[in-house]
């Protein structure tokens, strides 16, 4: 990938104002962004062709061989207060779904940040927030889109995953490029509106609507119920024997209930 190549695809899709930047290599693209929040007058694009030390959710390691996955971070500012910020990953969840149908490759959404293709992880939302000096909030916005996934990859993982091998097709300029417009839109809106404009969005691609669920906190199981989509506070919404409940997101997982 080339900074100046992905700046011209990104101009030709009548899109400005964001410093990109393209890496060989770095331990993660979100860490390098935190670090140099303070100092930065508009948004960064930071795309690295592969991080040494990925970060996930809940503080858990993002792996990608080289060359096979977009691992990408955007530092975007909101004027608002911290609070004003839930549901955030959720948006971008959705702005990534929007990218992604518009590439041919239909996936759904599992809260609170997970893409999906065909029931298994295509990508993966981090984001991570500091105070900016002159008022609000930087928001660091990590993505990682698995593109191919070789065998001996999947096994360092551990688990089945998702790819889409024929983004892999594509000119990675050209694709990171389409991604960052819808992202930066969907950003835009967002700021405007916060998550309510997006929760209708959210709940059509939600991929485990109507089914039973266990909400998973370090193992220990905290409710069961079945999963009835989000609300405008982008909380997931769970119906369980005692009647609905809202969980807020945090360092939980959720799995569909075995029979």
């Amino acid at each position: 990938m080339d900074a100046a190549a992905l700046a011209r695809h990104y101009r030709a899709l009548d899109q400005v104002g964001i410093d990109i930047e393209v890496v060989a290599e770095t331990g993660s693209t979100n860490a390098d962004l935190l670090a140099r929040a303070a100092g930065l007058a508009r948004p960064v694009l930071r795309v690295a062709e592969h991080q040494t030390a990925g970060r996930g959710r809940a503080g858990r390691s993002w792996l990608s061989a080289p060359g096979s996955a977009l691992t990408f971070s955007l530092a975007w500012h909101f004027s608002g207060p911290l609070r004003e910020l839930a549901g955030l990953p959720l948006a971008v969840g959705v702005a990534l779904a929007d990218a992604l149908g518009a590439l041919g490759v239909p996936v759904q959404l599992k809260w609170p940040n997970d893409v999906l293709r065909d029931g298994a992880k295509l990508a993966g939302v981090l984001i991570e927030t500091q105070a900016a000096p002159g008022g609000g909030v930087w928001a660091v916005i990590g993505a990682g889109l698995n593109l191919l996934m070789p065998d001996e990859m999947e096994q360092r993982i551990g688990r089945s995953v998702a790819a889409a091998p024929w983004l892999a097709q594509m000119d990675r300029n050209a694709l990171m490029a389409q991604v960052l417009g819808v992202l930066a839109t969907n950003l835009g809106q967002f700021a405007h509106g916060g998550f309510a404009p997006f929760c209708a969005r959210w709940n059509r691609l939600h991929a485990y609507h109507g089914l039973p669920v266990v909400i998973i906190d370090r193992g220990a199981t905290l409710h069961e119920g079945v999963a009835a989509g989000v609300d405008d506070g982008a909380r997931l919404l769970l119906d369980t024997a005692g009647g609905r409940i809202a969980i807020v997101a945090g360092d939980v997982s959720l799995r569909v209930r075995e029979h």
